[in-house]
């Protein structure tokens, strides 16, 4: 409508003689948005009678008042997106290498995702959380929100981009909410790692049994109290593993396809050498080694596990001089 009016408007000039208006597209447009906008700069406008009959009783209204619907219809557009992202109805499907969270406790789940959002690098997309119990987006400046009936939904995972996520992490309002919810999540996230938290060990087992790709985590607060009592400190030293806001904490990284084989040795003096990092571990098909024989051999695809003040990353990291070390 809009854009038939503007013609319109043209026609009716350029019959009556209105050049001036007329003549170049980008001065017609111009004395028409100027006109529609009721700003009148004053530099174009009709010559003749009969031009300016037109412009009164036709370019004006018309355009004013097309012009008006245009932009009420687009502030109720971007209002309306913005509403549906805040009220949990927004489709992320096309996100990728993000982290997604499934369920919500007060609380809890609030320090998780601030952790998450202090781990996300520069350029990363923003977390989606998944839950069935919130009204609207609890942390809009941080995060992206799904509503779903049940945290167990398809839908509500394909919506969150679950095809293409990085991560998922799973902690629902039962320890069988959860089992449900990781099966599902591994199931629609084909090459996505899927975290799931359970309260009781059995049930852990029984993920673990039925997938054993789905990382399955416990509390270890009897753990942490039997070795705080024994090794006193210990809960201090995991404390600081664990939490990314603070310094020497636990990251990992995958050695590339492309990296030539090494020796533990040279990758323990290596990093320490070039990167100023402490080598702990190493992990090939999800069997972790944290005592490794210096001689153990690293191929691509293992894990590495390191303690640092910030995450490496694996483009960075010089593999080819960790082979010539081993040699």
């Amino acid at each position: 409508m809009a854009l038939g009016h503007l013609v319109a408007s043209w026609l009716v000039l350029n019959v009556v003689g209105e050049s001036d208006l007329t003549r170049d597209l980008v001065d017609f447009v111009y004395y028409y948005v100027v006109t529609a906008t009721t700003v009148g700069y004053g530099d174009l406008s009709p010559a003749t009678s009969a031009g300016r009959l037109i412009a009164v009783f036709f370019v004006l209204p018309g355009a004013i008042a097309i012009f008006t619907a245009v932009l009420g219809k687009l502030l109720s557009a971007v209002s309306n997106i913005w509403r549906r992202r805040m009220y949990g109805l927004g489709n992320f499907v096309e996100r990728s290498d993000h982290d997604i969270v499934m369920g919500w406790h007060d609380g809890t789940t609030q320090r998780l995702l601030a952790l998450l959002a202090d781990e996300r690098g520069e350029g990363e997309p923003p977390i989606v959380l998944i839950a069935k119990d919130l009204e609207q987006n609890p942390m809009p400046d941080k995060i992206d929100y799904v509503r779903v009936e049940r945290l167990a939904d398809p839908d509500g995972l394909e919506r969150a981009g679950a095809a293409n996520a990085r991560a998922i992490i799973v902690r629902g309002a039962s320890d069988d909410e959860t089992l449900a919810a990781a099966l599902v999540a591994s199931a629609l996230g084909t090459g996505t790692h899927v975290v799931a938290h359970f309260d009781y060990e059995t049930t852990a087992a029984i993920l673990r049994r039925q997938s054993p790709a789905i990382e399955t985590v416990t509390s270890l607060s009897s753990e942490l109290m039997v070795r705080a009592a024994r090794d006193p400190g210990s809960s201090v030293v995991a404390n600081l593993l664990l939490s990314a806001g603070k310094q020497d904490t636990a990251f990992s990284v995958r050695v590339p396809n492309s990296a030539p084989s090494f020796t533990y040795r040279a990758a323990l003096y290596t990093l320490r050498r070039l990167h100023a990092v402490t080598l702990v571990g190493m992990a090939r098909h999800g069997n972790v080694d944290l005592n490794c024989e210096d001689a153990t051999t690293i191929q691509s695809g293992d894990v590495l596990y390191y303690i640092a003040d910030r995450r490496l990353d694996s483009a960075s990291i010089g593999w080819d001089v960790f082979a010539k070390e081993s040699a």
